[in-house]
């Protein structure tokens, strides 16, 4: 083993990446957003203020409400919220999904998100034909809004498919289905 003082590192070059005499300046992009592929798993969403391939977290920053806009909005939203609102934004996405691919299932489930909501013996929070309220000032709401909008729009690609069917991880209903995914405390099944 060398002493300290007698060990000697090798000399890296690095290149002057700023001229001194001028101001930096940012550079234009490359491509153009419009001119550069857009895989499907990640959508071009246009707002008045970014044209971006976003994540699920700016998408759901970006949209967030305390309005959903109408009432089919509304009833995914509570769905989205009182299934989930703890749950991470892929969960949330999941649920919100679930309830979605019931709508559009043809005849097996009702055709609208609130049809699906009050069907009977399907979302423990529904009781009879009305839907509990919400605190609509909290993040959780707001939240909850933004991913129905997601969802409506087929905004962002989720990892459960064409699930028609969760539960969350604490029981086990015995269900003879096929598992899709599992994300966070709830497991997805087709």
């Amino acid at each position: 083993m060398l002493p300290v003082e007698s060990a000697s590192l090798p000399k890296v070059v690095v290149p002057d990446l700023l001229d001194v005499e001028t101001d930096p300046q940012l550079s234009e992009p490359a491509i153009e957003p419009d001119q550069a592929a857009q895989p499907e798993e990640a959508p071009v969403i246009a707002t008045p203020f970014t044209r971006t391939r976003a994540s699920l977290f700016d998408k759901v920053a970006e949209l967030r409400s305390s309005e959903p806009g109408s009432r089919e909005l509304e009833c995914l939203a509570v769905g989205i919220y009182f299934e989930s609102k703890s749950e991470p934004l892929a969960g949330q996405l999941a649920v919100g999904k679930v309830i979605a691919n019931r709508a559009n299932s043809g005849h097996r489930f009702p055709s609208t998100y609130c049809g699906v909501l009050f069907q009977r013996g399907q979302f423990s929070f529904v009781r009879g034909r009305n839907l509990p309220s919400v605190p609509r000032a909290s993040k959780q709401w707001q939240t909850a809004v933004a991913m129905a909008k997601i969802v409506d729009q087929d905004l962002h690609v989720s990892s459960v498919g064409k699930a028609l069917f969760f539960h969350a991880r604490r029981v086990s209903p015995g269900w003879r289905l096929t598992r899709v995914a599992s994300i966070g405390n709830h497991i997805f099944y087709r």
